[in-house]
């Protein structure tokens, strides 16, 4: 799916109730709209059992539709199977441009690899405890914790993840590493590459990485912060937009 057709993808929305937390719920939509339409939006559960009773009132609000799924057997999971029963029977109508999945259950990691087959974008939306291999089987996946309350100043702690300071992010080899190849696959003969180039390749490398991560906003702002990188604003136009580019400080000759 081209980048320039993101805002206007129509979007399947399946939530696992079991899995996710109704206090999440606006924020949630809110991200996914980022990406595109949620077309339909569906959430799946038990709803005879009190421990959902916290999404009963989002529901109407939001026009999400209460899939129900008696629990038959204990310790058995029927809720997953009908939600992946119904992912297949949408992605078969050809009408969706991607998928968003809102599990930290690793038993949807055949259904991304699968929606993935057939060429649409799967998004996926879970906690810190989410298995990798489910991470890793989504194009994208967003932990919920960096989603802030839009009620609150972006600097909250108790709204995401606490902002690491330079000296924090160069010990994180993963994130140094991913930066470093990014540059390795586009940079010119001087080293330097498009923040975009970079980041498009760092998505396809780290299904799970996101700036908010780390504490900033913006992927600009995570470079400039790690400290082992160059970064150059131009201004291009008369429009005065700008264009960052980034490559690996140089050494300064003596």
């Amino acid at each position: 799916m081209n980048n320039t057709q993101t805002q206007q993808a129509r979007l399947a929305v399946l939530i696992d109730a079991d899995n996710a937390q109704p206090s999440l719920i606006e924020r949630l939509l809110a991200e996914i709209a980022k990406y595109g339409l949620a077309s339909v939006k569906r959430i799946y559960g038990d709803w005879t059992l009190p421990n959902l009773r916290g999404w009963k009132d989002g529901l109407a609000v939001h026009a999400i539709q209460p899939i129900q799924q008696f629990r038959y057997t204990v310790g058995k999971n029927a809720t997953d199977s009908a939600m992946i029963i119904d992912a297949m029977d949408l992605l078969y109508t050809d009408r969706f441009d991607g998928f968003c999945l809102i599990s930290s259950d690793s038993d949807f990691t055949r259904l991304a690899s699968r929606i993935r087959e057939a060429g649409l974008t799967v998004y996926g939306f879970g906690e810190r405890k989410t298995p990798t291999a489910f991470v890793s089987a989504c194009d994208k996946f967003i932990y919920v914790d960096v989603l802030s309350a839009p009620e609150l100043d972006d600097d909250d702690q108790d709204a995401q993840p606490k902002r690491k300071d330079s000296a924090s992010l160069k010990r994180d080899a993963r994130l140094v590493r991913l930066f470093r190849d990014a540059l390795d696959a586009n940079g010119d003969d001087e080293g330097w590459a498009t923040l975009g180039a970079v980041g498009s390749h760092i998505a396809n490398q780290a299904p799970d990485f996101d700036p908010r991560n780390y504490g900033y906003k913006k992927l600009g702002e995570l470079a400039k912060a790690l400290g082992v990188l160059e970064v150059d604003v131009q201004t291009v136009g008369a429009t005065g937009q700008k264009a960052i580019r980034i490559r690996i400080k140089q050494r300064k000759s003596r």
